[in-house]
């Protein structure tokens, strides 16, 4: 079976070809893709050719993992039927290429346990689900963020999730004028508190830990949301005097899925005006430029609809 994919030959190319996948499965399910996001975070690590060593790296690959479609086959052990509108966390299915992460392609063969089935009306905001889960997995069980770093779609999130809790409206910082949008959004200058219980940065500045430190409270926790490409590190005394607190927030776990969809549905978080530009998928190269390129482009989606 063959279908259309984003294959990326290497750093800052991509293009759009035939590749052929894996046969499905009793326990696997047949996707047809109508949208799919392009993510700041990892697959700009992998078109500048920054992304660490990762399971399954090399060129060439297919990237994302944030892709939303129909159900067209559905194996008996799959536990999904045909017709279902369904978030796709990637996908492992190409026979010549890598799939890293394997979602920016029109059909996909993905083992039905990652396959997630969400409300149809969400059409191409689904996408923005695995980011949704991400800020809902950082942000459970934990105290909320005063202060998030990044006023990108995850720190986005992070706010608005925050604020799905039953919290106050953290403050944000965002270095990018265009991206300063809300009473809360503000450039680090602008801020004069050294008291912060919690900060969650979603940068993914790894330069940025000795700023925080300075406008922690004692006892304070920094939070890293991001994704980091290069080591980490702080000065010591500063965080010795301040007796900093570290900790990393993994990836998402299908949990955290089902609840931010809980919370979608209860009203008590949305997903709308995430999306700043689009592009059919025939046209990948211009998107992924102008995603990694345009600091007004907050989130790209592509289209594989009606793709040739």
């Amino acid at each position: 079976m063959k279908t259309s994919a984003v294959v990326m030959d290497g750093p800052g190319q991509a293009a759009l070809r035939s590749v052929t996948l894996s046969a499905a499965g009793p326990e696997d399910v047949v996707v047809d893709i109508d949208w799919s996001s392009i993510s700041a975070g990892t697959e700009r690590l992998l078109w500048s050719g920054r992304m660490p060593p990762f399971p399954g790296m090399g060129y060439p690959l297919v990237p994302g993992y944030e892709s939303v479609g129909r159900v067209i086959d559905a194996g008996p052990r799959s536990g999904l039927r045909g017709g279902e509108f369904v978030f796709v966390p990637g996908a492992r299915c190409f026979t010549e290429v890598r799939g890293l992460f394997g979602g920016a392609a029109a059909r996909l063969v993905v083992p039905g346990v990652r396959v997630s089935a969400i409300d149809a009306d969400l059409g191409e905001r689904g996408a923005l689900l695995s980011l949704a889960a991400t800020a809902y997995h950082a942000l459970a069980d934990a105290n909320p963020p005063e202060l998030i770093v990044g006023n990108g779609v995850l720190g986005r999130l992070l706010s608005r999730v925050t604020v799905a809790f039953g919290h106050a409206a953290p403050t944000v910082w965002e270095s990018q004028a265009c991206r300063r949008v809300g009473a809360s959004v503000i450039a680090e200058v602008d801020d004069d508190r050294r008291d912060y219980r919690t900060i969650y940065d979603a940068s993914g500045d790894s330069t940025i830990l000795d700023t925080l430190v300075t406008r922690l409270a004692r006892g304070g926790e920094i939070v890293l949301a991001g994704f980091y490409h290069t080591p980490l590190s702080f000065t010591f005394p500063p965080a010795f005097m301040r007796e900093a607190r570290f900790r990393i927030a993994a990836e998402f776990r299908p949990a955290d899925l089902a609840a931010v969809q809980g919370l979608i549905v209860s009203g008590a978080l949305s997903l709308d005006d995430l999306i700043t530009h689009r592009r059919p998928a025939s046209e990948a190269q211009d998107a992924y430029t102008t995603a990694f390129g345009d600091p007004d482009c907050v989130k790209m989606i592509m289209d594989w609809r009606n793709l040739g």
